[in-house]
């Protein structure tokens, strides 16, 4: 009676795997019927180079292979040029990389396409970099970095300490603009990171006064403030930490304070009008895809915005990174929507305030 009994639960636990795969074999049947034709390739414009090399290894090899389409890299990012091919209906490219401001700017003239969440999983994104219509690609952050052999006597650990050119002497290096520093001062001068924004310009201003005197070299490129501490022509300086990633990894004698680092993301949208933006969907799937993002992230120290990315990193590069849990508490996000109303005006009054003796 007992062996019965088994056999008719066995049978019935059979007839559910059967019912059960026959459902997963017309469900993944539907899918693909509702997918639209694979076309021979897709275009992915961004900015080339060294990002470019890992775009591929990192994303274009896997969408190829998963999907059996091409991706075509273009460059350089383009705003004129996107715009333009949207409203002349005549779009070249499937996916485009877009700055912070421009996207933003794009999103309001209605230049991109909605990003399908139920193709692109950003379940575990920060609420920061789930915009509708723009897909945050990776982040960087602007830290302080300095030449750790400089100062034995203690470190500097944030920027209150930049701005302490009497337990830190030496020269200083800012960028030339008024992003992040105008952030930066108004943190120093008591504003809560989640009370910055709108910015008090006045109040800003006031506080780099103070450093302006200290600041040797105003850095307008990104690999200036880098080379700068590597050739010791300053001991402290700004920069993006992408670009003290490099000499981190090499054992330069260079090391980054993340506290009040000014986070910002890479994007990427899909024009409007796109042809084939299905498989653009299916593009930045890719791209959200934690063990991906790591493999771009290990070779740039730009990591993706997947929270569980950080756990495929190389344990060494890992605590190099902006979205380590450690460092990534310590810094705030840039508002991209504020210096898209308000750049002009802010960089109107940066200019006018740099030529100020």
């Amino acid at each position: 009676m007992e062996t019965q009994r088994q056999d008719a639960c066995w049978r019935g636990l059979a007839r559910l795997g059967v019912g059960a795969l026959l459902a997963l074999m017309v469900s993944s049947a539907a899918v693909r019927a509702q997918e639209p034709p694979k076309p021979d390739h897709i275009v992915v414009n961004d900015s080339g180079g060294a990002m470019g090399t890992w775009m591929r290894k990192a994303y274009f090899e896997a969408f190829e292979k998963m999907y059996g389409i091409r991706v075509v890299e273009t460059s350089p990012v383009d705003f004129g040029k996107l715009r333009a091919m949207v409203e002349s209906g005549n779009v070249e490219w499937t996916v485009t990389e877009i700055g912070g401001q421009d996207a933003i700017r794009a999103d309001r003239l209605g230049l991109v396409e909605r990003i399908d969440d139920k193709v692109v999983d950003r379940s575990k994104f920060p609420p920061q970099a789930r915009s509708p219509n723009v897909f945050a690609a990776s982040v960087y952050s602007t830290v302080l970095a300095y030449r750790k052999d400089v100062f034995t006597g203690g470190h500097p650990q944030s920027w209150a300490d930049f701005w302490d050119v009497k337990r830190f002497p030496g020269p200083r290096s800012l960028r030339n603009h008024p992003v992040d520093n105008l952030e930066i001062a108004l943190l120093l001068d008591g504003v809560p990171p989640d009370k910055l924004y709108p910015l008090d310009l006045d109040r800003a201003f006031k506080k780099l006064d103070e450093i302006k005197p200290f600041v040797t070299v105003w850095w307008t490129t990104g690999a200036q403030p880098a080379q700068l501490l590597l050739d010791k022509e300053v001991v402290l300086a700004s920069g993006w930490n992408g670009r003290f990633f490099d000499l981190l990894s090499k054992g330069a004698p260079i090391e980054i304070a993340w506290n009040g680092g000014a986070l910002k993301q890479s994007s990427f949208v899909i024009p409007k009008g796109a042809k084939d933006a299905y498989w653009g969907q299916r593009f930045l799937a890719v791209m959200a895809d934690p063990k991906r993002e790591a493999i771009y992230g290990n070779a740039l120290g730009y990591p993706g915005l997947n929270a569980d990315s950080i756990q495929y990193m190389d344990a060494k590069i890992a605590p190099l990174l902006p979205t380590y849990p450690d460092n990534l508490k310590r810094q705030f996000w840039i508002s991209d929507q504020w210096w898209s109303d308000n750049a002009g005006r802010a960089i109107e009054r940066w200019n006018q305030w740099l030529l100020k003796k």
